[in-house]
């Protein structure tokens, strides 16, 4: 369960957004998003290849 303490005069918009940033941090909706269909072993690590890869060549990049 996700617990936002709203301080004393604070903003209810202020803290409807750090609900949903932590909300979307914990990863609920993408991971139910995944549920929703299977997807075969070999596709999900070929997909896990491709977004390291990816990353790679991004600090690839910066430096």
């Amino acid at each position: 369960m996700i617990v936002i303490p709203v301080k004393e005069g604070e903003n209810i918009e202020r803290a409807l957004k750090r609900f949903k940033r932590k909300f979307e941090k914990t990863g609920v909706v993408k991971e139910l998003r995944e549920r929703q269909a299977f997807s075969k072993p070999s596709i999900v690590r070929r997909t896990e290849i491709k977004k390291a890869i990816y990353i790679e060549n991004l600090q690839r990049q910066d430096d």
